[in-house]
């Protein structure tokens, strides 16, 4: 899907700011669910709302096409979610240099990790408020099955959140090294400062600047 894109440092998969943010997402909601656009008091911006009672079935899931690939290379991703004190999930499927697709299972609900041939499932504990989680793909990978990275398949991303940005970074950044519209909650704070240029010097990441990282 964005084999061809040019990807680096940065690379938006979703952007909740805009007309149409779902282009390239499919909507799954079940009939207790609720999806929709809400204005967020917080970070005073448009975000997308995913509620249910059934974790499971009601989600947002890209690419479209269950056959095709997103085909992002960078091997971090981070979502800027908001939890709402109820259960969430997210999965992730990649692709390894042994040419197998494995999924990266993340949620609140869990309390140890799981490792089959083919997933790995992980615990994690969301702060109150907006979550700024970094999930270490090449790492995961590396660990968990003992192979290399190669590419994002797909992202899944489940009830109950709300969701402002998912990206792909080359390496860890702080905060103060992202555009403003890539940082933290969005502060005003971040507003106000210039736009940073982002360095080639890899960064250790400052645990003020995010919530949990994987």
């Amino acid at each position: 899907m964005f084999q061809t894109k040019f990807q680096g440092p940065l690379f938006t998969a979703y952007y909740s700011v805009g007309s149409r943010p779902l282009d390239n997402w499919a909507v799954h909601q079940c009939k207790e669910g609720e999806m929709q656009q809400v204005l967020d008091e917080e970070i005073k911006s448009n975000v997308l709302q995913i509620q249910s009672p059934n974790v499971n079935a009601c989600y947002i899931t890209s690419p479209l096409n269950s056959k095709s690939s997103l085909g992002v290379r960078l091997p971090i991703m981070t979502l800027l979610v908001k939890n709402l004190g109820q259960f969430f999930t997210f999965e992730i499927t990649i692709l390894d240099s042994e040419n197998i697709r494995r999924r990266l299972r993340v949620s609140n609900y869990h309390t140890s990790k799981k490792l089959s041939t083919f997933m790995v499932t992980m615990p994690i504990c969301l702060n109150e408020d907006w979550n700024h989680l970094n999930v270490k793909l090449a790492e995961i990978t590396s660990k968990s099955f003992n192979t290399t990275y190669v590419e994002t398949v797909r992202v899944q991303v489940h009830a109950n959140c709300r969701l402002r940005r998912i990206y792909f970074s080359d390496q860890m950044y702080r905060d103060d090294e992202l555009p403003n519209d890539y940082r933290m909650l969005g502060t005003k704070d971040a507003r106000g400062k210039s736009k940073s240029t982002l360095k080639k010097k890899a960064v250790t990441v400052d645990k003020k600047s995010t919530g949990d990282r994987l």
